[in-house]
């Protein structure tokens, strides 16, 4: 008795104490000994992995279910436990079984759980000593030291739990069924065993036609299996009948024992034809191959099949006699050379090849053969295995694949010995070549073993079972082709295929380089000769980490794979969508790869997969187009718009979108109706439109075409045009397409095909126009206009004549700063009747000003679209070199001569000029520094106070004109700006005496209600001073009482009662909009406005109206204006609406283009001065040294000359005020005089209709 392990034997324990509470009265006295035998060889892991009281339970109802049970009648039973009526539950199914102990029951058992792919959880299997009664009820159990009992197999085994009921007793069946083949089995293993003797003895005496040598090799090979080597199952005799065209082999009656002697197992008749009928007469004593059906007993595997024939005295075939078992392991496990049958197989091919036993190939052969496997030793003939050991061999240490196939005796099954390099050997591919082998045989099942040893070559065996027709021919050669092919490894096919791309060296050096380095994934995803373009990307990535690869891959139905390259990380998916989306493709799916080659780092592969939104097919062409749009949008040279969608639809170049996304943006500065995604929709559903529109442009513009050819396709074009947009049939579509149509053709010149000098094109586009060929476009017109696009900024350029002047302004309005610079350039152009140029204005907005950006990342990006604005109108300007003019290289001129363009300071722009001429210097620009005025050698604007200075004139004669002098008296005055700006800073420096109450920016708001005029007058000057400054440096000690500096941010701010009487407020608390709407209506002599926006509107007029949606909020009408005097030394501060509504009310102002015109006339001056100075430094008369100091020695001459034109231009205007009235009527012939010569629009200009100036006269007021 062996003994129990000490913490078993107390887990044993704990479950006879837990069964004591489950015992029923009649229970058997001996229970608690049951217990202990029942669990004894349970392992200690189990027996925790339940409750004492669950597995007492569960013996406990063993017992019971057992108590009766007759000799030779099995109890199975197969069932959910109940507690009602098992006295416990389990969440499995449960299997008992209780038989007479023999061999075989538990594998049995486990064969036929594991057929119906049941996991066994738990399994008890003691052999208890029962003696029973003659009724077959338990008597007693008594120890296992007791010798004098019936030994029986109890079997408890937990599974998958089943739920239904005809499951269960189908189960239940099917181990009764296995449980009668054991014992079957085990009752007949002796009589098998000696009916194997028999034949044995009696072979020599029979009649056979087979060499004596074969009648002793059956001989021995009988005494041989009999001697324990073979576990017996069944036995069966068959005798052979002969006819004409077919065989039949039948089964002779009370011959079966073991498995074939179950009537279950009762067979018809074989018939036989063909080779198996040639094979049944042949005379060949023994047959050794395997059966057709598994066993149930011991092992699951198909049973080893021995038949010995049986001949007459003529030497034919008459039967055979048939032995069905399984060779026990033993037989595998020693030399063949040991085993009767093999060791003279062996010996026999060995002869054949008549070696020297020394030599490398004989101990090859040799080992070849001791480690073939075991069954097919058994089975094959020795021609086959001649055959196989040559090849085998003849491979032997070679890292290829080689397949050799051995078809059965009967037909029913192919074996297939397969030899794969070591390396190469792994689960996926053996299930690789059972898939293979399945289908070039057509097997209905498989059976496969492997051997891996230290050869290397791995080997595996595949048993391949056939229809019951038979397998088809099979072509080994290309079976072995086609399995070298699933065995060959993704590296393998790479390096393949890049010795062909690139030749044998370049090609493994290549492979080398790259082995192992892709993931499993990417391998399974794409194929190795695929994967060479990828490593053409991957190679670029490498050379530069800045690179991103990509490739577009076309599939059917307008699916297509893009696969994206970068180093150290993938793109994010938030970033590659959209831009994906507005490409026409939507994304199906995502598939990252990272790929660690030696040395290179990480490089990430994405595969997208993608579907056209139009669903058509992703042609070949388009990749190229892709690959660059995509590009120019991820790095920012193109915006990621649903413009992009052309590049796929209408077969556009990515630039070519980039002009048509231009022309979009320019309609929508034009005040469009249709917003910028309408018209994206409208192209898009028009594509064959969206090309027509391309070609136009560039058949207008291409430098590279002759005139001629230049104007037949442009007007080529133009018919495709026409006839494309008749049949568009909805009328919007049509508005926007035409108009698209119009800019084009009003188009006079663009820098679209320049390069710079690297061959690049431009990374903006530069579009001059002829405004005067576009409908629609907001009065008043100017003579030439120049619109920028580019991803990182816009902007636009006016002039009301080829000889223009005006500033350029860095707006913050990106949605209608073409509005903001119109309405500068109607008051410029009248500011500029002082000198001989006609208005001009420009403006750009920046528009990747960095989020949360310091004010000098904020700057230094504003100079940088700065310098490319005033590029982008340099590119289309005409120079003058040596007197003449010369055009800008790649551009097509469709106007005439236009060399003049010079630029100034304005808001945000006020010291750049040396920025704008260091660009006019790299151009070449004969104006020189000329072109931007106010640089380091022009005049400084802010330091000479120039606009204020000028401003303060026209403000001095109003406060005259009131009997007041400014510059000796004290006033009081509000303001619009801060002290660090030019107009407004030096503005409140004119004069010593000035009260300033109040005053805000866009940051602050400052009040002041009883100012001491001079030490606040120092405080602002310290302020002006300062290299920057806002409200908050003004010095709190030196406000007065009530005052304050306040943020624009605040939510609410609380003001002093000293602050609610200046501003006449009854309320302690208002928000920053109301309180700078009441600084703006404060009672006060003065309202100067140096800032930007427009403040003041007339009543009659909207804040749609204004187009100044910054400041709609604070926004006031002229009549609630408290100020006597308005001096305007900024621009658009008041619509003219507003002017008249505030004049009309008794207050004093002129209009912005009269007050702040100093600015310009400065410039003017600094402009004419240089191009005349110029000449003399050109011919080498003056030095450019000279020339500045002469330059600067007139600043005061010049700040004379321009602060007189104020003086007068005010003097002449009151001079007129004063004759308003009397004069009425011939100004108001004036006004129709030049209204009818086209001169003059009197809507656009605010004067009064010819009914409005009768009514004025009728009051006794003038204009």
């Amino acid at each position: 008795m062996s003994t129990i392990p000490v913490a078993r034997q107390k887990l044993i324990e704990r479950i006879v104490g837990a069964a004591r509470s489950r015992k029923r009265r009649d229970d058997l006295p001996s229970s608690d000994t049951f217990l202990r035998e029942y669990f004894r060889g349970v392992a200690e892991e189990d027996l925790r992995a339940y409750s004492s009281a669950e597995l007492a339970a569960a013996a406990l109802a063993h017992l019971r279910a057992a108590r009766v049970r007759k000799r030779n009648q099995p109890i199975v039973r197969v069932f959910n436990p109940e507690e009602a009526r098992d006295g416990w539950t389990s969440k499995h199914t449960i299997v008992e079984v209780t038989i007479e102990d023999m061999p075989f029951l538990v594998d049995s058992l486990g064969i036929v759980l594991s057929d119906q792919e049941l996991t066994v959880h738990l399994m008890v299997h003691p052999v208890l000593g029962v003696r029973r009664d003659r009724s077959g009820r338990i008597v007693e159990i008594p120890t296992s030291d007791d010798s004098s009992r019936f030994r029986e197999s109890w079997q408890h085994v937990q599974i998958d739990r089943i739920e239904d009921s005809e499951r269960l007793e189908a189960l239940r069946r099917r181990i009764l069924r296995t449980l009668d083949d054991v014992r079957v089995a085990v009752k007949d293993w002796l009589p098998m065993k000696e009916r194997a003797l028999e034949i044995a003895a009696a072979l020599p005496s029979r009649p056979h036609p087979v060499p004596q040598h074969d009648i002793q090799e059956a001989k021995e090979l009988l005494e041989w299996i009999a001697d324990d080597n073979f576990t017996f199952l069944g036995y069966r005799e068959y005798r052979l009948k002969r006819g004409r065209t077919e065989d039949r082999v039948e089964a002779i009656p009370e011959t079966g024992l073991g498995l074939l002697r179950s009537r279950r197992r009762r067979v018809q008749p074989t018939i036989l034809k063909g080779d198996l009928r040639e094979h049944a007469r042949a005379p060949d004593l023994l047959t050794i191959t395997k059966a057709n059906s598994k066993s149930t007993v011991h092992r699951s595997t198909y049973l080893d099949y021995i038949g010995v024939k049986t001949f007459d005295r003529s030497g034919r075939v008459t039967g055979e006699q048939r032995f069905l078992g399984l060779f026990t392991s033993r037989v595998y496990h020693r030399s063949p050379r040991e085993i009767p049958l093999l060791a003279q197989k062996i010996r026999r091919v060995i002869d054949h090849f008549d070696l020297d036993p020394a030599s490398h190939d004989a101990k090859a052969l040799v080992h070849v053969l001791e480690t073939y496997p075991r069954d097919e030793l058994f089975q094959a003939r020795v021609a086959d295995l001649i055959r196989i050991a040559r090849g085998v061999v003849n491979l032997y240490e070679r890292r290829r694949v080689r397949v050799f196939l051995r078809r059965d005796v009967f037909g029913r099954f192919y074996s297939a010995l397969i030899y794969v390099p070591r390396d190469r050997y792994n689960t996926q591919v053996r299930e690789s070549l059972e898939r293979v082998i399945r289908e070039a045989l057509n097997a209905t099942a498989l059976d496969s073993q492997v051997q891996i040893s230290e050869s290397a070559l791995a080997r595996v065996h595949i048993i391949a079972r056939l229809p019951e027709q038979g397998g088809p021919r099979i072509d080994v050669a290309a079976l072995e082709e086609r399995i070298a092919e699933t065995v060959r490894t993704w590296d393998d096919r790479l390096r393949d295929a890049l010795i062909e791309a690139y030749g044998e060296f370049e090609g493994r050096t290549i492979s080398d380089r790259y082995r192992n380095a892709f993931p499993a994934a990417y391998e399974a995803e794409v194929p190795a000769e695929e994967a060479i373009a990828d490593l053409r990307e991957i190679d670029r990535v490498v050379a530069d980490s800045g690179y991103v690869g990509l490739r577009l891959i076309g599939a059917e139905n307008g699916t297509a794979y893009l696969r994206l390259f970068r180093s150290g990380a993938a793109i994010p998916l938030s970033q590659v969508l959209p831009i994906l989306e507005n490409l026409g493709f939507f994304v199906i799916s995502e598939r990252p790869y990272v790929v660690r080659a030696p040395e290179n780092g990480e490089i990430w592969i994405t595969t997208y997969e993608m579907q056209r939104t139009d669903e058509r097919d992703v042609e070949s062409s388009l990749e190229a187009r892709f690959k660059e749009a995509f590009k120019a949008v991820l790095s920012g040279e193109a915006e990621n718009d649903r413009f992009n969608r052309l590049v796929v639809l209408a077969s556009l170049r990515w630039r070519q979108a980039m002009v048509l996304r231009a022309y979009c943006r320019y309609l929508l500065q034009t005040s469009s109706t249709f917003s910028q995604s309408y018209m994206e929709q409208v192209l898009g559903a028009n594509p064959q439109i969206a090309a027509i529109l391309s070609r136009l442009f560039e058949a207008q513009f291409d430098p590279a075409l002759k005139p001629i050819r230049r104007d037949a396709l442009a007007t080529r074009a133009k018919q495709e045009l026409d006839a494309a947009l008749d049949g568009v049939k909805s009328l919007d579509e049509d508005r926007i397409l035409r108009r698209f149509a119009s800019l084009i053709q009003a188009t006079l010149r663009t820098n679209y095909y320049q390069t710079d000098a690297s061959g690049r094109h431009k990374p903006y586009v530069s579009l001059k126009l002829d405004p005067r060929r576009i409908a629609e476009l907001p009065q008043p017109k100017p003579a030439f206009e120049i619109f920028v696009y580019s991803p990182r900024v816009e902007g636009v350029h006016l002039r009301m004549g080829h000889v223009a002047r005006g500033g350029i302004r860095w707006s913050d309005r990106r949605e209608d700063f073409r509005t903001e610079v119109l309405g500068l350039l109607k008051a410029q152009n009248v500011k500029n009747t002082l000198i001989v140029p006609v208005g001009a204005k420009g403006g750009f907005v920046a528009k990747r000003l960095p989020t949360g950006g310091s004010r000098e990342e904020i700057q230094r990006e504003g100079v940088e679209c700065y310098r490319s604005y005033v590029r982008a109108l340099l590119d289309i300007t005409d120079n003058i070199v040596d007197g003449r003019i010369k055009p800008p290289p790649q551009v097509v001129r469709r106007d005439g001569d236009d060399a003049y363009l010079v630029v100034a300071a304005d808001k945000g722009t006020a010291t750049f000029s040396d920025i704008a001429n260091a660009v006019a210097a790299e151009y070449g620009f004969w104006l020189g520094d000329a072109f931007a005025s106010g640089g380091s050698a022009g005049y400084d604007h802010k330091k000479m106070g120039i606009t204020a200075r000028g401003a303060w004139e026209c403000v001095k004669r109003h406060f005259r004109e009131i009997g007041i002098d400014t510059q000796t008296q004290e006033f009081t005055a509000v303001g619009i700006g801060d002290m660090s700006g030019d107009v407004f800073g030096n503005g409140m420096l004119r004069s010593p005496h000035m009260k300033l109450l109040g005053a805000f920016n866009h940051q602050h708001i400052f009040l002041d209600p009883n100012p001491d005029p001079a030490k606040s007058f120092k405080e602002r000057e310290r302020l002006f001073k300062l290299p920057r400054s806002t409200w908050e440096d003004y010095d709190r000690k030196l406000i007065s009482k009530g005052g304050g500096v306040y943020s624009r941010n605040a939510k609410t701010i609380k003001l002093a009662p000293q602050a609610r009487a200046m501003l006449g407020l009854d309320r302690d608390n208002v928000s920053p909009i109301e309180l700078i709407r009441a600084v703006l209506c404060m009672q006060v002599d003065l309202l100067w406005n140096g800032g930007i926006g427009t403040y003041v509107k007339a009543s009659d007029e909207t804040n749609a109206d204004i187009g100044d949606r910054a400041n709609d909020a604070v926004r006031v009408n002229g009549r609630d204006l408290r100020c006597k005097i308005v001096g305007e030394g900024g621009n658009l501060g008041f619509s003219q609406r507003g002017r008249i509504e505030y004049a009309l009310a008794g207050g004093r102002i002129n209009t912005d283009f009269v007050d702040n015109s100093g600015g310009v006339d400065c410039s003017d001056h600094e402009v004419n001065i240089k191009i005349l100075l110029n000449t003399a430094v050109q011919r080498g008369k003056l030095t450019l040294a000279r020339r500045n100091k002469m330059l600067a020695s007139m600043t005061e001459d010049v700040a004379a000359l321009v602060l007189r034109n104020n003086y007068l231009q005010s003097q002449a205007i009151s001079t007129m005020a004063l004759r308003a009235t009397t004069d009425l009527f011939e100004h108001a012939h004036t006004i129709r005089s030049l209204e009818l010569s086209g001169a003059l629009d009197r809507a656009l200009e605010f004067l009064p209709s010819a009914e409005a100036i009768e009514d004025r006269h009728r009051a006794g007021q003038g204009l």
